[in-house]
């Protein structure tokens, strides 16, 4: 049965993540060292050391957690370990897009490490600050959750941001659009409807200038087939064409976070095993909500890249 590897998206970081890999791997330090010289500054040193304010700001995480799970493969590889031969298929969550594909040879991690600064840059600056809002809406069909962002939108944007699966949905949208369609779930039924605290509303519409700063961005770095087939976030199909991974990946600034098909996709196409890379269980999480038939692992400390080995051979 199959093995797929699947990367993390922001909310996973954490000060000091990925620090025992590079302690372990020269392979996985290097990885960091890369990341520090594409960047043109110590982010691995605020990785390990924080502040964790400074760590979390999306222009910082979302590189910081593509180093972290490039170095796990790394670790791996460095032990005699073929992506290629090993696992079937590679997604990730979001950002964690641009870490799977890292890994499996579309783009260098010095070029991720870039389109993922310009990606977190280009996505605070396409809203100003409090002018959109995120909510998660926990425990209501998604049937009725886009009923309540059609409602609530009234000529500006307010949609389905990631569906998450086991019964999370998250909006996006302008602020007051947000508001009004949380409160609009809960009197629907919902369980909870907890506004977020994040910096900008991802995955709306409302991040069209990011989109098309990404279109430029990825046209500018060079890029290979990947070894092993990503599941796209946006289609849930997968992929090794270059030139579609690279419209996927413009496409995805303002579309829906598939993750639920994702896994359900997993397990109809043969998929027995999905491991987590990098940093945090949270996908693992998700993934057992979704379908418990899936068995789930995590790479992202030295002793689970031990634990992995034996287990992959």
């Amino acid at each position: 049965m199959a093995v797929a590897f699947t990367f993390p998206g922001q909310g996973s970081q954490a000060v000091g993540m990925g620090k025992d890999l590079a302690d372990a791997f020269p392979e996985a330090r290097g990885v960091f060292e890369e990341v520090d010289e594409a960047l043109g500054e110590k982010l691995s040193k605020l990785i390990w050391e924080g502040p964790e304010e400074t760590l979390t700001l999306t222009a910082n995480a979302q590189p910081a957690l593509m180093a972290v799970s490039l170095a796990a493969v790394r670790a791996l590889e460095s032990r005699g370990f073929s992506l290629k031969d090993k696992v079937a298929y590679v997604a990730g969550h979001s950002l964690g897009e641009y870490s799977a594909l890292a890994a499996a040879g579309f783009v260098s991690v010095a070029d991720a490490a870039r389109l993922l600064r310009t990606r977190g840059n280009a996505m605070q600056a396409a809203v100003p600050a409090g002018e959109g809002a995120m909510a998660a809406i926990i425990g209501l069909e998604q049937a009725d959750v886009e009923a309540a962002c059609a409602e609530a939108a009234q000529g500006s944007v307010c949609q389905i941001a990631n569906d998450n699966g086991g019964g999370q949905l998250v909006i996006s949208g302008a602020k007051a659009a947000v508001e009004l369609a949380a409160k609009l779930c809960t009197e629907k039924g919902a369980k909870r409807a907890l506004m977020l605290q994040v910096s900008a509303p991802f995955h709306s519409a409302l991040m069209t200038p990011a989109a098309d700063i990404m279109r430029e961005a990825l046209a500018g770095v060079a890029k290979s087939s990947p070894v092993v087939p990503i599941v796209s976030n946006v289609t849930v199909t997968p992929t090794s064409d270059p030139d579609e991974i690279a419209r996927r990946l413009v496409e995805q600034v303002v579309a829906r976070v598939r993750w639920r098909e994702t896994v359900e996709w997993f397990g109809a196409n043969g998929v027995a095993t999905l491991y987590e890379i990098g940093a945090g269980k949270v996908l693992s999480g998700l993934a057992r909500r979704i379908n418990r038939d899936i068995a789930t692992g995590a790479i992202g400390t030295a002793a689970e890249v031990e634990t992995a080995l034996a287990a992959l051979g």
